[in-house]
């Protein structure tokens, strides 16, 4: 019988998010209930002093140990999470104390694997743990940690991206992904599946999937480009060229672009094509329909215009991306069986 055990140590400092620090414990958790040994995780919460540590919902969390001492051991995973401040026009900022980007930067060094949960990329970042390397985070912040680190190759859209032994993960829930992913790493995709049925989740995503959808994105500041927008989604099927939007709009077609520019920062014809490959990604996860009958009926016209427009947008082709995400006949049950559609 194994009984290897684990260390993950959750780095703790004030104001941080609590489901950051909270989730990822419920995940390795689960697993002893998954296995039939004794191996797991051995998760410790570690913080400057063993004062308590007020998070970012007012709840305080006691640590297990200090910095100090928890740098004396062999580390097999360090956890940091992150923390915002939001301003007066509800615009969301990253925050890195230096103490806590100096004590995340040694214990590295005693890590075998690194690992970041939403905004916590940041701190990562600051500790030069991400220079030259793939990473995400919350995609609110996305554009700070590009600003303010260019030696990172910022990825907005999956919900945790490996690079090594350096993972980076998404925004809030994602965490539970990453942590299922860890699982899945350390003991099998069997066991982290087996995992996210005791955590009520639908699906264990994997790496690719988006964590931002296109009707979920900031709401613009003018009538006319929410009108447009609403246009879009409504009409998805139809031409929907720069000429068309320019003439429903009442504009010319450069200041259409502009317009784009400027509120959604991106072009029309971009946003269209986005908004169909929402569209087809959709009906690849809960239909049934042919490549042809979606190309169709979300505008791509043809079949090959669709699986370009997926490689552009998610590296992958429809196929694969339905093979990976399809909620049909074959999802499993609670109990581990499989239900058919009757």
């Amino acid at each position: 019988m194994s009984t290897v055990e684990r260390l993950v140590v959750i780095v703790l400092f004030e104001g941080v998010d609590l489901l950051d620090v909270t989730g990822p414990p419920e995940v390795f958790a689960l697993l002893r209930r998954e296995t039939d040994d004794e191996t797991g995780y051995t998760v410790l919460l570690a913080a400057e002093t063993l004062d308590p540590v007020t998070t970012s919902a007012s709840v305080r969390i006691l640590p297990d140990t200090t910095f100090e001492e928890v740098a004396t051991r062999s580390i097999d995973t360090l956890l940091v999470p992150g923390s915002v401040e939001v301003d007066d026009r509800r615009r969301v900022h990253a925050l890195t104390d230096p103490t806590v980007v100096d004590r995340v930067r040694t214990l590295a060094a005693r890590t075998r694997r690194v690992t970041s949960v939403c905004v916590g990329a940041h701190i990562l970042a600051a500790a030069g743990l991400l220079d030259g390397k793939r990473a995400t985070t919350h995609w609110s912040t996305a554009q700070q940690l590009a600003a303010d680190h260019p030696a990172v190759e910022v990825d907005a859209d999956p919900i945790f991206i490996r690079e090594g032994d350096v993972w980076t993960g998404a925004g809030i829930s994602a965490c539970l992904d990453l942590s299922l992913a860890l699982v899945a790493d350390d003991f099998g995709e069997t066991v982290a599946l087996r995992v996210a049925r005791q955590l009520v989740m639908y699906l264990k995503r994997p790496s690719g999937q988006s964590q931002f959808s296109v009707p979920l994105e900031p709401l613009s500041t003018t009538r006319r480009i929410e009108d447009l927008r609403h246009h879009i989604m409504g009409n998805v099927g139809a031409p929907l060229t720069v000429a068309d939007l320019a003439a429903y709009a009442h504009v010319g077609e450069r200041q259409l672009t502009r317009i784009f520019k400027a509120e959604l920062g991106t072009t029309p014809s971009a946003y269209v094509e986005s908004v169909r490959v929402e569209r087809a990604r959709n009906q690849l996860e809960s239909t049934d329909a042919t490549l042809e009958r979606i190309a169709s009926t979300c505008g791509f016209g043809t079949t090959d215009t669709l699986i370009r427009a997926f490689r552009r947008k998610l590296d992958t082709t429809p196929t694969e991306y339905r093979q990976r995400f399809r909620a049909g006949p074959d999802v499993l049950s609670p109990r581990g069986d499989r239900r058919g559609k009757g």
